[in-house]
């Protein structure tokens, strides 16, 4: 499977492994899905008369939290590619299991943002906010379960050293997977919480 995996495409002028080329058709695909979800936020926002003002309803200082726990899995996920391509199974299988956790605990805490707002009145039903809110956190929380269980498949695979410095470009696309979607958190952050 990883021959197969770097196994350059055939394309003029382009020399790039067929699994990272397939991971960049697809986050092509998820960032047409996300940039319509967010351009469908704001042109409600705009057309809104009476649109909440931010950290009126969320808890900023929380999903600021969550943000930095967020982005720290990018930097255990670039770790880990790092390691990987020098050789270091051990280190790549440790910063792939960082990552998960940091993950599964941004799922945690945004859970209970879930539950501490749902108590609190601020309903999928409650608000034409509310229902843009838990769309787009919605959607963007389905995605990083997904790389949780990315990451737990190759901290697998890396148990079994499926991984080397030459062969690592499903680590690398792996990556590129889960940069995406804490970029994605960001900017929802940003436009959800602070403008």
């Amino acid at each position: 499977m990883d021959e197969a995996a770097t196994t350059p495409v055939e394309i003029p002028l382009i020399d790039i492994p067929a699994g990272k080329f397939g991971m960049w058709v697809f986050l092509i695909s998820e960032s047409m899905f996300f940039t319509g979800l967010i351009g469908s936020y704001i042109v409600l926002r705009l057309g809104s008369e009476s649109w909440p003002r931010p950290g009126t309803i969320l808890n900023t200082p929380l999903l600021g939290l969550n943000t930095l726990v967020l982005l720290s899995s990018s930097l255990t996920m670039a770790l880990g590619l790092n390691a990987i391509q020098q050789g270091k199974q051990r280190q790549l299988k440790r910063y792939l299991l960082f990552t998960a956790l940091l993950g599964s605990l941004f799922l945690v805490i945004k859970g209970c943002d879930y539950v501490h707002l749902w108590r609190h009145g601020f309903t999928l039903s409650s608000s034409l906010f509310g229902s843009c809110y838990y769309l787009l956190t919605g959607f963007h929380g389905l995605h990083v379960l997904s790389g949780v269980i990315l990451m737990l498949y190759l901290v697998a695979a890396a148990s079994r050293g499926a991984f080397a410095a030459s062969q690592h470009v499903r680590v690398e696309s792996s990556g590129l997977y889960w940069h995406f979607i804490d970029m994605v958190w960001v900017i929802l952050f940003a436009i959800l919480c602070l403008v």
